[in-house]
């Protein structure tokens, strides 16, 4: 999905084109290689691409193909609007949720199959909780269409998850603009500002077609300078912004994303992870609603075992 604001550069199109994993541009930190998973993300990939040929619903994630090139949703154009892009990825991804919260609701309830509804991680992975606790991550990119999509319902969701499961986002690092704005994300989390901005950036990226990031990704005092200005009219500190930025924390959970990218192969955003070993999205839960309802459900089993 292609989505930038009018007066981006094409080295910014580039590095935020899509909800799929790009080529960086720049170098990244190293990642630590993970354990082999049998059972891959791509392999639901391949059914999920089925289920799109066969229906008029639109896709809601654009994945990287293993030719390197990159699978895109249509977009139609539109026509008076102030931004043209933004307004048909939002009219697009409005209709396709839609259709498919209208499909979940109106199809009669299946059993959950494993490798058509979610993926088997094998091995399952180590997770980062307490005993008793469940794991559920979802890793996200700010500037992806489905994931400012369905960011309401994974709220409701978070709001009324029970207390054994603990819910973790983790921000895509793909390229130098999906860090840029991975380091907002970590910056404002260490802060303890999190819960404060958190929505207030999908809407100034999405509604207000403020990228958040320069013109040029690799440009980091740019960006820097930008995300900054932008905090600063939520009573945050520039001071106190600049120096949680460059801090260790943030850098290590930096890192970190890295790692879990690479344990889970993530590939596409909005992806859920559950207690390290089970992998879903939208198309293989057939919509958003029932995303959120298998990723209960999954964690409810693990917590019995």
């Amino acid at each position: 999905m292609r989505l930038r604001h009018l007066a981006f550069g094409l080295g910014l199109a580039l590095s935020l084109a899509a909800c799929g994993r790009q080529q960086a541009t720049g170098q990244r930190s190293p990642a630590v290689t993970p354990p082999p998973v049998a059972q891959t993300h791509a392999a639901a990939a391949g059914q999920q691409k089925a289920a799109e040929q066969a229906s008029d619903v639109p896709s809601k994630i654009t994945r990287m193909n293993e030719d390197g090139s990159e699978t895109v949703e249509e977009v139609t154009s539109d026509s008076g609007a102030h931004n043209p892009i933004l307004a048909a990825v939002a009219s697009t991804v409005a209709a396709s949720m839609s259709a498919a919260s209208a499909a979940a609701t109106t199809t009669a309830p299946t059993p959950w199959q494993e490798g058509v509804n979610y993926t088997r991680i094998v091995p399952a992975q180590p997770t980062s909780v307490g005993a008793g606790q469940v794991e559920v991550l979802e890793f996200f990119w700010y500037a992806c269409p489905h994931c400012y999509a369905i960011e309401p319902m994974v709220e409701k969701w978070n709001k009324a998850k029970p207390a054994y499961i603990s819910f973790s986002r983790v921000h895509v690092t793909w390229s130098e603009g999906h860090r840029s704005l991975a380091r907002l994300y970590y910056t404002l989390e260490g802060m303890g500002k999190l819960d404060q901005v958190h929505g207030e950036i999908f809407k100034a990226i999405h509604v207000n077609g403020n990228a958040l990031v320069a013109n040029d990704p690799t440009d980091t005092n740019e960006t820097e300078r930008i995300q900054s200005l932008f905090v600063k009219k939520f009573g945050i500190s520039e001071d106190d912004f600049k120096k949680a930025y460059h801090s260790f924390a943030v850098d290590t959970a930096l890192q970190k994303a890295d790692q879990l990218m690479e344990r889970y192969r993530i590939d596409a955003v909005p992806t859920f992870v559950v207690n390290g070993k089970y992998i879903a999205d939208v198309h293989t839960a057939d919509g958003p609603e029932r995303l959120m309802s298998l990723v209960s459900d999954l964690a409810a089993q693990e917590h019995k075992r």
